[in-house]
């Protein structure tokens, strides 16, 4: 998987966000008292299965953060998870989050299908093994670290946040088919 993480000319390590970078870069101020960090998530694929990215815009006040990237197999669903978890996982500390997202995938399955699969070990109402179960535990790891508003808002409906999300999600996908650089404004 190829993946962007930071705005600076700075590299960081996987997870690193927060405070500490405000002084240093345009990223999200997530430690400060009663701020709210705003993701906007998206996945992209050119076939399904085939080459998939995924993008997320953060939010803080004035601070901002992109991340992108990708893999060369993949499908839609998983991108949609992935740039979810991302998001997620690049936040230091607990925060407020407002997580919106334009898949019913990811809100139906995080809000109301998730507690469930987790009661019967990972299977479905019908028995089956639950798809994408890896990326699920995951993405049910991260979310008990912060207090989230899951929202679901249409795609391409003008909604600047998830237009640029999806932008990112398509640089992901660019990526791949490029050789698997990344990449990040």
């Amino acid at each position: 998987m190829t993946r962007a993480r930071s705005l600076s000319a700075t590299p960081k390590r996987r997870g690193e966000f927060g405070a500490a970078d405000a002084a240093a870069e345009p990223v999200p101020h997530a430690g400060a008292a009663g701020a709210v960090v705003e993701i906007y998530t998206d996945g992209a694929c050119k076939g399904n299965p085939g080459p998939g990215g995924w993008g997320a815009y953060l939010k803080s006040g004035v601070h901002e953060k992109e991340l992108f990237g990708g893999e060369a197999q993949t499908t839609n669903n998983r991108m949609e998870l992935v740039a979810v978890i991302e998001a997620l996982a690049s936040l230091k500390r607990r925060c407020r989050v407002v997580l919106h997202t334009d898949s019913q995938y990811v809100k139906l399955g995080v809000t109301e299908w998730l507690p469930n699969w987790i009661r019967r070990g990972w299977r479905t109402a019908g028995n089956k093994a639950v798809k994408n179960a890896d990326l699920w535990a995951r993405l049910a790891e991260l979310a008990q670290r912060h207090d989230i508003d899951w929202r679901w808002v249409r795609g391409h409906a003008g909604n600047a946040g998830n237009e640029r999300a999806d932008r990112l999600a398509n640089r992901g996908v660019e990526s791949v088919l490029r050789g698997g650089g990344s990449g990040a404004r």
